[in-house]
């Protein structure tokens, strides 16, 4: 059965981030509870990275597909323009007594990448509302990756990630990005010269800029490279007086990642937009969010139609998907997860023990619930030929870990336990001595 099963998928399915010529047969995955990932064939799986880090309470979690049943039963879909119902409402008042400041106006959408389209386009219609014409720039970090859709992609550039549609792209102004790690004798001096960058450009092109777009504290598909809160406080702030918008892609990073709700409560900021998925229905369920402060809201006010904001998917704020992240906001508020954050930082810091004395691994860092550091090698980078390898590595010791080429990673559900933590660290310690040998 599994065998026609996967001749039925090299048939008919396209996977996502595969050379489907040389990659090996899909794995069919029957069930999943809690940590783990179950096979057709009877393996349990211990997922490590939250399958894309989506699942932050764990595969299955029944307070969430309780929500979502109960919903089913009631109302699966309507049309979100001219209509509204429960659901809806209240995720958005619950998010807006979650985020910081004025951000009290949701745009519900479908993923990732349509909660940055939907931002960039907020941001640069703000400016044509408010008389505002010559802001038509956009500034990003170098090395960033915002999504798949056109004008993500456009604010990724730097990662190299989407050449093939290089001719579509619009252009963004890449400013120098100060990740730093455990030990870093020179993070002040990036830091430094990041801003004096930054400085430079706002001073040549400042009332062009319509906005600025950022993962906040982590630059998640780019390599887990992260910066300090303190920088990023100062520039959102600097940006901010200078009439540039700043939008927060918290698509990773939010729902606990960082140790805290959202990375902008650690920072210490109220950007003017906010982008929010992945863990916002526990994983369950596609939905998106985009938060904006009711200062922009209130521009796209107006009385004829060409003021409104002029866009929308045919599912957007399903109902289904937002039963599901109400069930995500009470667990991610309750005592044990926001206990859990602590603890897996803790784990983290102690399993890294292992990985420090390697001489081939550097650059350790950990944020939050996030550990991570660099594998050393002659071809770094995403295409790194030690990443396949290493993904095949955990697989035969049933573990989901899946580098960002020589960059290793842990990000797990909030329900996995110490000793699975202590188990991977153990693991990828074992496997830079095997496969990364010195």
């Amino acid at each position: 059965m599994t065998n026609n099963f996967l001749e039925l998928d090299k048939r008919h399915v396209w996977h996502p981030f595969t050379q489907a010529q040389t990659a090996p047969d899909p794995v069919v995955i029957d069930s999943a509870e809690g940590v783990f990932l179950r096979t057709k064939d009877g393996r349990e799986i211990v997922d490590y990275i939250s399958s894309w880090w989506v699942n932050v309470f764990g595969h299955a979690n029944p307070k969430i597909a309780t929500a979502i049943a109960d919903q089913a039963n009631k109302l699966e879909q309507v049309i979100f323009a001219g209509f509204t119902h429960e659901p809806a409402v209240k995720l958005a008042k619950s998010l807006s007594e979650l985020l910081p400041g004025s951000l009290n106006r949701v745009f519900f959408s479908d993923n990732g990448s349509t909660a940055v389209e939907v931002a960039m386009k907020v941001a640069y219609q703000h400016c044509h509302n408010t008389g505002q014409t010559g802001r038509t720039r956009f500034m990003t970090f170098d090395g960033a990756y915002h999504g798949d859709t056109v004008g993500a992609m456009s604010a990724g550039v730097s990662s190299h990630m989407f050449d093939a549609w290089k001719d579509l792209l619009f252009s963004v102004d890449i400013m120098p990005y100060p990740n730093t790690w455990e030990n870093d004798d020179n993070v002040e001096e990036k830091e430094t010269a990041a801003m004096e960058a930054i400085d430079r450009h706002l001073d040549s092109f400042g009332d062009e800029i319509c906005a600025m777009i950022l993962e906040p504290l982590v630059q998640g598909a780019g390599g887990m490279r992260m910066v300090r809160p303190e920088f990023l406080k100062m520039m959102v702030e600097k940006l901010q007086a200078r009439g540039v918008l700043v939008i927060f892609d918290e698509v990773m990073t939010g729902f606990g990642r960082t140790g805290c709700n959202f990375a902008c409560d650690k920072i210490g900021v109220t950007p003017d937009l906010v982008c929010i998925s992945k863990g916002l229905t526990g994983g369950f369920l596609p939905l998106s969010v985009t938060v904006a402060t009711d200062e922009l809201y209130d521009s796209f006010l107006g009385e004829t139609f060409d003021k409104a904001f002029c866009h929308g998917h045919s599912f957007t704020a399903n109902p289904l998907g937002c039963a599901a992240s109400l069930a995500s906001i009470e667990l991610l508020q309750s005592e044990e997860t926001q206990q859990s954050f602590k603890r897996i930082e803790a784990a983290h810091n102690k399993g890294m023990d292992y990985i420090r004395e390697l001489p081939q691994t550097r650059h350790h860092r950990i944020m939050g619930t996030i550990g991570a550091f660099d594998a050393i090698v002659d071809d770094g980078g995403y295409n790194s030929s030690l990443g396949g390898d290493l993904k095949k590595w955990f697989w035969d010791r049933n573990m989901l870990i899946r580098p960002l080429g020589n960059v290793l990673y842990l990000l797990p559900p909030y329900v996995i336990n110490d000793e699975q933590i202590d188990d991977a660290w153990k693991a990828m310690a074992q496997a830079m001595k095997e496969l990364n040998p010195l």
